[in-house]
């Protein structure tokens, strides 16, 4: 009975709370569909005033994914269906508000990858995106932001931020604003100098020579 007691305990705090973690992740990446929707629309409306060829479109890509295309860049939000704990030297142990209740610290993530539209406009399936940010949102819809440059220190207080309609439009402004500044690179020319005869005759279905930005940073912790 004692086993069989603890096995219900187990269920009720953290099966429970990873199922909570999970529809409110859920809930928060309908949102951020919902904002990113309608931040397409205005920012879509304004930049066609000034150039038509410009455009910003958003498509939902079911409940895990959406798209958010901008000039050159692609956005790629995935919601990722488990829940995290996060390595015991994580910053969120020291925190007061997850030492409080360490359930706190169970996490729904949202990945957003940077991408270039022509890798999609023309499926070049070998081109690299890069991860630019985490959203991560707690059972109580805590939350907090890792990323590059302010989007690493501007959404960051987990105890006291709670993730709403607003706040989300900053971040995906802020996402909007970090892919645009970071351009396209050229590969070293010594790194592209041999190409097979198979590479040049498949360069037309664009598989084999890589594209990508080159963001040059890792986030915290990464090797």
């Amino acid at each position: 009975m004692e086993k069989q007691q603890l096995i219900l305990n187990t269920l009720k705090e953290k099966a429970s709370t990873k199922q909570s973690v999970y529809r409110v992740n859920q809930e928060t990446f309908e949102l951020l569909k919902l904002v990113t929707e309608e931040l397409a629309k205005e920012l879509n409306t304004s930049i066609q005033e000034i150039d038509k060829n410009v455009t910003l479109s958003f498509e939902s890509k079911g409940k895990f994914e959406a798209k958010l295309q901008f000039s050159g860049d692609v956005l790629v939000y995935h919601m990722h269906s488990n829940t995290f704990l996060f390595d015991k030297s994580h910053h969120i142990w020291k925190s007061s508000y997850v030492k409080e209740d360490k359930y706190r610290g169970y996490c729904g993530v949202i990945n957003i990858y940077n991408f270039l539209n022509d890798s999609f406009k023309y499926n070049r399936i070998n081109d690299l995106g890069f991860l630019v940010a985490r959203i991560f949102i707690n059972k109580d819809k805590h939350f907090f932001v890792e990323g590059d440059g302010r989007l690493g220190f501007l959404f960051n207080d987990f105890k006291n931020d709670v993730i709403n309609a607003e706040i989300i439009k900053k971040i995906v402004e802020e996402l909007i604003i970090h892919a645009m500044n970071f351009e396209l690179i050229s590969q070293p020319f010594k790194e592209v100098q041999i190409v097979s005869l198979h590479q040049v005759l498949e360069m037309s279905k664009n598989l084999k020579l890589k594209t990508a930005k080159k963001l040059g940073y890792k986030f915290k912790g990464e090797k």
